[in-house]
């Protein structure tokens, strides 16, 4: 009997196990809002924090959370410069110093020039 049931089956397709004497995980819903004017709910563990944004299942763009507020905008790093750290390590004194021993070393290796 048990080779016929499982004969005509392909792997995967179905449980033959029931929903019966089973606890579900407790759970939480939130809705969102799309600013193209979808609304939609999704459900959560319970004891998962809700994300203040979510992709709509309609149209791809950003939902924000009903009731949540906005998300935190994320920090833009400031890009620094190789001048901006070459003037963490040193000041203009020390640069100009440091440039007028490079300009004497180089004019003194530079061949003379007869006329």
């Amino acid at each position: 009997m048990g080779e016929r049931v499982l004969r005509g089956s392909r792997l995967g397709s179905m449980s033959y196990e029931s929903d019966r004497n089973t606890e579900l995980a407790p759970r939480q819903t939130a809705a969102y809002d799309c600013p193209r004017g979808h609304h939609f709910t999704m459900p959560f563990a319970a004891e998962a924090e809700l994300p203040a944004a979510w992709e709509c299942r309609v149209c791809g763009a950003t939902a924000q959370l009903v009731d949540g507020g906005l998300p935190e905008p994320k920090r833009v790093k400031i890009t620094r410069t190789h001048w901006d750290m070459l003037l963490e390590r040193r000041t203009l004194d020390d640069l100009e110093g440091v440039l007028a021993e490079r300009l004497a070393l180089l004019r003194q290796q530079r061949p003379k020039m007869t006329a």
